[in-house]
């Protein structure tokens, strides 16, 4: 289905460092530090600085920082406002923070992500993009998911993922290293005896990253053994049956996303998804934020992982894009896609039937992805959210696409879940 040919890493400069930390529990003095460490000017009696707290995030915490000078339009403060972006607690067992600030890096150095002005102890200061945050209402609205559409399709087109080939497996040679430490797997096959997954490209990815994660389960109980070593199989029996290298891109894998839910997509200004002249074929003009999770992956998880967020975090399934609304989507996507690989218009069609069928055959990966990160974060996050409801119910996503593939549903005349209908319905 294409191949990204001979696309290399890039030497992207130096970024700024600030031997600062952003403090919890003193937010707004040890905000205030940074900014005027990375903005010594907006010091002294003209300046007037304010935070705004953005709260959609449940990682993270995400400060938007103003300088209200006299005379300055809200255009004009927007354009110097600092964003800051100060990790949670504990989350680097999840995230590698390194390699997101390469792979913010890369996409601002494409125009597909706003500048990087600094990194500091347990964050990262960027510039702000004019525009609102999407709701999960707004994802299931044809001018919203064309934009997306037509953008994801870009990011997977333009972005390079590195030199993936059987004789480059160090992380270092590639952009978005999420490989396990040596040391830790031989200490958890010491003690538990799981034999970390190989899938067929070596370096990072998606794959490795679920690895990573299923590695750094709790095992204090034998209850919590016992679910490592299931999901551990499913780890295995997936890589097995979709880890075939038939999507698009190099060897089956695109830089991708991988968490395009409905805050990370950001209406550009000058649009409104509540205007009566936007017909249901124009596109609105979107942009992606937060790539924190962005590695190489096949373009289908992160399409299927997309359609999954069209239910909020709620999960209301209900709101899941039916056949001919992924169709659609996946039609946009690809004509966005051919544009920027120089693909004819009479292969697009083929590509469109493939990539559907691939969509579908991994509808089911989100749920077993997000389920085993939701586990890690029930035991690590001081976040108000419950992660231990929300990591079962999307494990139980994965396990009615299991039971639907495997027969196992009709077998036991068990009634078709909403996820499953939703998603079989024309």
């Amino acid at each position: 289905m294409g191949s990204t040919g001979d696309m290399k890493d890039e030497t992207l400069p130096p970024l700024r460092f600030i031997p600062l930390s952003y403090n919890h529990a003193d937010s707004q003095a040890s905000a205030l530090r940074l900014v005027l460490t990375l903005n010594p000017q907006w010091e002294g009696p003209d300046n007037k600085i304010e935070f705004v707290r953005f709260t959609d995030g449940i990682t993270n915490t995400l400060l938007k920082i103003i300088n209200r000078k006299p005379g300055l339009t809200e255009e004009q403060i927007d354009n110097e406002a600092v964003l800051m972006r100060a990790y949670g607690n504990h989350t680097e067992i999840l995230i590698d923070r390194e390699r997101e600030t390469t792979s913010h890096a890369l996409l601002a150095s494409r125009g597909l992500a706003p500048p990087l002005l600094a990194r500091f102890q347990n964050g990262l200061l960027y510039r702000f993009i004019r525009g609102r945050p999407a709701t999960h209402l707004d994802l299931v609205k044809p001018p919203l998911w064309r934009g997306v559409a037509r953008r994801l399709g870009q990011w997977h087109a333009v972005l390079p993922i590195g030199g993936h080939s059987a004789s480059s497996s160090s992380a270092k040679e590639l952009p978005l290293s999420h490989q396990v430490d040596v040391d830790d797997q031989h200490q958890h096959k010491q003690e538990d005896d799981l034999d970390p997954i190989k899938p067929r490209v070596p370096g990072p990815n998606m794959w490795t990253v679920l690895q990573k994660w299923i590695l750094a389960l709790p095992t204090t109980t034998e209850e919590q053994r016992t679910r490592r070593r299931a999901l551990q199989k499913e780890l295995e029996s997936v890589v097995r049956e979709l880890d075939d290298g038939r999507g698009l891109g190099d060897d089956g894998l695109v830089f991708a996303h991988c968490d395009l839910l409905c805050a990370n997509v950001i209406v550009l200004p000058s649009q409104c998804l509540a205007t009566a002249a936007t017909s249901d074929k124009e596109a609105l003009n979107v942009q992606f934020i937060d790539y924190e999770y962005a590695t190489p992956s096949p373009a289908a998880f992160d399409i299927a992982n997309h359609f999954a967020e069209w239910g909020g975090y709620d999960c209301d399934y209900s709101m899941m894009p039916t056949r001919s609304v992924r169709r659609q989507f996946l039609t946009e996507y690809v004509k966005s896609y051919s544009q920027f690989r120089g693909i004819t218009e009479c292969a697009q069609q083929e590509i469109v039937d493939r990539l559907y069928e691939d969509v579908d055959r991994f509808r089911g990966i989100p749920g077993l992805y997000w389920g085993v990160w939701a586990l890690i974060q029930a035991q690590i996050s001081q976040i108000d959210f419950d992660y231990a409801s929300y990591a079962e119910t999307r494990l139980g996503e994965y396990y009615a696409w299991r039971r639907e593939v495997d027969g196992s549903r009709a077998q036991a005349g068990e009634e078709m879940p909403l996820r499953e209908r939703r998603w079989a319905e024309a």
